[in-house]
């Protein structure tokens, strides 16, 4: 059974954060699911980003202080490596080039960027090449 069901939070630019993760979850499988605007022009609202359904929101509000951590499973190192490329070219920031991480774990995969708000994404795989 999965620990979480979904996860949110806000941002401080609603467009800019949704073209960012749409670019840098595409090479997971993952996409927009779920959309709810709150205003005519679509500068406000709620996007949920999943594979089926809406696990990973992000939407207008209050922005959060300090940096959140979130790792989102890729099935292959290769899509950790097209995950790191992808964030980079949609203005993620390097804080963390994909590579074995084995101070956690042998087979431990990872890449980790910086969104335009400034939080610790990362995607990881715990799989062997």
């Amino acid at each position: 059974m999965q620990m979480l069901d979904h996860i949110g939070f806000p941002v401080t630019d609603y467009a800019r954060s949704k073209a960012f993760y749409a670019s840098v979850l595409a090479p997971l499988g993952y996409r927009v699911v779920k959309e709810v605007s709150l205003s005519e022009d679509g500068t406000d609202g709620y996007a949920g980003f999943g594979a089926d359904r809406p696990q990973f929101w992000i939407g207008t509000g209050k922005p959060l202080q300090g940096r959140l951590h979130v790792a989102f499973a890729a099935k292959t190192r290769e899509e950790v490596r097209a995950f790191y490329e992808a964030a980079l070219q949609a203005g993620g920031i390097d804080n963390g080039a994909p590579g074995l991480r084995p101070h956690y774990h042998e087979d431990y995969y990872g890449a980790f960027v910086l969104d335009p708000d400034g939080h610790n994404v990362e995607a990881v795989t715990h799989l062997p090449e």
